[in-house]
């Protein structure tokens, strides 16, 4: 049976060309497998499970069915959709994976990521994510008024803009340090994550054992996805 894992499609209603991507993909390449892992930034903004737009309950539709059918949907947070929530989940027949999470694929204990826990370099972005998921914190903006949600998006979604500008392409990359402590720390020799937004294998060596990083895609040009069939893993890139 195949196991697929996707992240960082980024939908929104302003890109209807990945949406129908996105369904295509549900349409041909997901139908049939055993699993569909979604690794965050499904979404490009998530202010909340009551605040769905149409695209995004057709979304949920879609995955029902394909979880009506057998295949078992895993969905992970990401920055920009890390108010996703259960309710999205139940709509979605998906269940809410926390991050990261332990595998056994192919055989080999896999850790799946977003990847922005590695990103350990990025002391600003981290010191906010700390503030942003923290238990009280989350409490409080789902329970700010949908407006004062839209505005808030509108604000950080501006100011990652502008301080992604700024920043050094190696601190917006993953650590290789925190790649080899979490990998130790969790007892894996894979890991599997996106967020960097630069697909590829890599090779690793840890001090007892050989590793492999794998990095999926974002959906912009084209869309991405890891295939797992049998023991074999093979990396995927289509036109959108």
């Amino acid at each position: 049976m195949r196991t697929l894992f996707i992240s960082d499609l980024h939908l929104e209603a302003e890109r209807p060309d990945i949406t129908r991507a996105f369904l295509r993909f549900l349409d041909q390449e997901a139908q049939g497998c055993a699993a569909l892992y979604i690794l965050g930034d499904f979404f490009e903004v998530w202010i909340g499970d009551d605040a769905q737009a149409p695209f995004q309950r057709d979304i949920a539709t879609r995955l029902k069915a394909l979880s009506a059918v057998g295949t078992v949907i895993y969905l992970m947070h990401g920055n920009r959709d890390f108010m996703l929530g259960k309710a999205f989940c139940r709509q979605a027949g998906a269940t809410l994976l926390a991050d990261p999470t332990v595998i056994t694929l192919a055989g080999e204990r896999t850790l799946l990521t977003h990847g922005d826990l590695l990103c350990t370099e990025d002391l600003g972005y981290q010191k906010m994510r700390r503030l942003l998921r923290n238990p009280v914190s989350l409490w409080l903006l789902r329970h700010l008024p949908l407006s004062k949600r839209q505005q808030l998006a509108r604000k950080l979604r501006n100011q990652s803009k502008n301080s992604t500008q700024m920043k050094a392409a190696a601190i917006m990359d993953v650590t290789p340090s925190a790649v080899t402590a979490y990998l130790q720390q969790y007892g894996c020799t894979r890991m599997i994550h996106g967020h960097t937004h630069r697909p590829a294998r890599h090779p690793l060596t840890l001090p007892n054992a050989s590793a492999e990083r794998i990095v999926l895609g974002d959906w912009d040009q084209h869309l991405w996805y890891l295939e797992a069939h049998n023991d074999a893993l093979t990396l995927q890139q289509q036109a959108l």
